[in-house]
């Protein structure tokens, strides 16, 4: 019989269980969809298909695909009035910001951080 995450989470130590909830909360709270990003701007579907010139119909299903372009994503995110940044972290390195992705007529370019916001 499979052991299942509940059970699992059941058997470890209340001060573990209290770090991995934390850890939860923080996750939740740092990764948002679009349609969470869109309402944290106190935006509308209307107004972010005015800024793109496309239909509302079409925010609306952008908002609920999980497989977007890079083009795309970074249309939605400037009809914000936000910026996207793209930045690949490895285990031995210092995660390094991807440039040019999604912008027409640009190379592309990867450029090292030092020190990037979050964790």
């Amino acid at each position: 019989m499979a052991t299942t995450l509940r059970d699992k989470m059941k058997g470890l130590p209340p001060e573990r269980r209290a770090r991995i909830d934390a850890e939860t909360d923080r996750l939740h709270a740092e990764y948002k969809t679009l349609q969470e990003l869109r309402k944290a701007r106190e935006l509308t579907q209307v107004e972010i298909a005015r800024a793109l010139n496309i239909r509302q119909a079409s925010v609306a299903q952008m908002e609920k695909r999980s497989d977007l372009l890079i083009s795309t994503l970074r249309g939605y995110i400037e009809g914000m009035g936000g910026t996207l940044k793209l930045v690949v972290e490895f285990p031995d390195r210092a995660p390094m910001q991807i440039a040019g992705i999604g912008e027409l007529g640009e190379g592309t370019r990867v450029h090292s951080k030092t020190h990037l916001s979050g964790p």
